[in-house]
């Protein structure tokens, strides 16, 4: 009887020891969080206010992906007659165009005008605006050519600002870098996978294939398209 007791207890612990992993990973139990000011990091911040709100871009790009993170939308990958998803369902390159569409660009708009005149850049022979500006193999092409890339390495802490774009894997997924940091200074990542908690300390897990700034001002003007607040986007 005492062995069986025994046997029990080692049961229950292990399985509390692997709730406990398993919640840990995805980031559900509650963490420290941690600014640029804990490490004494000075945030940059964009000489760019695209929709002339009063906050900068980089800004604004991270309010727009906190929202949709906030919003937690219904991970849902299918094909959208007009292109847009609803706000409760999206997926990765969602979060990044509602990003975007915070700072007053629409993101679609202008992958579609850069690969209707550069289809070449793209590999893509048969256009779909309904879905190319959603796929992460596109946006990469697109960040490539009109944003500034950065370092890979995450524990470059004092590169990684909010607002920054970072793709993983093989363009496997897609998010936008938060203004909290562990305790180590690593960035948070404003993420959307499907997961419980869509602002998490994902980027040890996350293979990091390239990462960018958004700088508007070394762009040429006719790249560069407004988000128009009459679009059907619900």
């Amino acid at each position: 009887m005492k062995k069986k007791n025994i046997i029990l207890l080692i049961s229950i612990f292990f399985s509390i020891l692997l709730v406990f992993l398993i919640l840990d990973y995805f980031n559900i139990i509650p963490k420290k969080k941690y600014t640029s000011v804990d490490f004494g990091i000075e945030e940059i911040k964009s000489i760019i206010d695209y929709n002339n709100n009063g906050i900068d871009d980089y800004t604004d790009i991270l309010y727009g992906a906190k929202k949709d993170a906030y919003n937690k939308p219904k991970y849902k990958s299918v094909y959208y007659d007009g292109g847009y998803p609803k706000e409760n369902e999206g997926v990765c390159t969602d979060l990044v165009w509602r990003a975007f569409r915070e700072a007053g660009y629409s993101l679609k708009d202008m992958i579609d005008k850069d690969i209707l005149n550069n289809k070449q850049d793209y590999g893509i022979t048969t256009i779909d605006k309904n879905i190319d500006f959603r796929r992460v193999k596109n946006l990469r092409v697109f960040f490539d050519k009109y944003a500034i890339t950065l370092t890979n390495d995450i524990y470059e802490i004092e590169e990684w600002m909010p607002g920054d774009i970072v793709i993983f894997g093989n363009n496997s997924h897609i998010g936008i870098v938060s203004n909290y940091r562990n305790k180590e200074g690593i960035s948070y990542i404003l993420h959307n996978g499907g997961q419980p908690i869509r602002e998490e300390d994902y980027l040890k897990r996350g293979k990091v294939t390239k990462h960018y700034r958004f700088d508007a001002s070394i762009i040429d003007e006719d790249i560069l398209c407004k988000w128009d607040e009459n679009y059907e986007n619900s």
